[in-house]
């Protein structure tokens, strides 16, 4: 089965590393036009747009700023033409153990909830606008199965970020199907990228993968095609749907 995004523009948040620029880079290889989103990496960014060609453009944006959320979601609009997709993958995860003194510990909340949570909510809620004026579109939020089953403690507040993005889409999915709106969670578990490596470096690739029922950690190229799929309209009576990628090491 070919999925074939030809005539597809879609955003990419988060594209510049890992599982984002497997997507953005999967995506256009199926023939969509994509807007490549970074904040601060953007000699990884540029050159992925170099290697897509002109099917990419960089759009650089602090997240944490909702302001400037509706500044990319504009600017992708602007630069592609319009919008079919949304890809929700940015991320950011900060380890806050529970003995630090409160204004760190609220401070490592605010500012992963501000990215993960209160982002993916800016965006999403102008995608179902633009969606809505346009007869639909299709919302792929990259949550986590520390959603579903939790992390560790020093991770609450990824955790809590990510069980926001679940509710979040289902809600979405169940309120603005009939205007054409269909919005999935896709839930890696460890996946081999920059984020997943300070855990590493803490708890050591062996804790890592002690739990997987495959051979490998998941890669970014493991997920993507998967979200092309999402984005492709050959799966929208999935529509709210939570798809597990984790080698197995968390099934619901």
């Amino acid at each position: 089965m070919k999925v074939d995004l030809c005539g597809i523009r879609a955003l990419v948040t988060g594209a510049s590393r890992g599982i984002g620029r497997a997507v953005a880079r999967r995506l256009a290889l199926s023939g969509a036009r994509v807007g490549v989103h970074y904040k601060s990496h953007e000699a990884e960014a540029l050159s992925l747009c170099q290697e897509i060609g002109e099917a990419a453009s960089p759009l650089r944006a602090d997240l944490a700023d909702p302001k400037a959320c509706r500044t990319l979601f504009d600017d992708a609009i602007e630069t592609l033409g319009g919008l079919e997709v949304l890809v929700n993958n940015a991320g950011v995860a900060i380890p806050a153990p529970f003995d630090q003194d409160d204004e760190r510990w609220l401070s490592a909340w605010r500012a992963t909830l501000a990215v993960n949570a209160s982002a993916t909510a800016i965006l999403s809620r102008h995608a179902v606008r633009h969606f809505a004026r346009r007869g639909g579109g299709r919302i792929v939020t990259l949550t986590s199965r520390a959603a579903f089953r939790g992390d560790t403690p020093d991770y609450l507040a990824y955790a809590a970020s990510k069980g926001a993005q679940a509710a979040l889409t289902r809600t979405i999915a169940r309120g603005f199907g009939k205007q054409g709106v269909k919005a999935f969670l896709v839930a890696p578990g460890f996946t081999r990228t920059a984020m997943a490596q300070q855990f590493i470096d803490a708890y050591g690739e062996a804790h890592a993968i002690s739990d997987i029922a495959l051979e490998r950690m998941t890669e970014p190229d493991d997920i993507a095609p998967l979200v092309a799929f999402l984005a492709s309209g050959l799966a929208d009576h999935a529509t709210g749907g939570t798809f597990d990628v984790n080698a197995g090491s968390y099934v619901h």
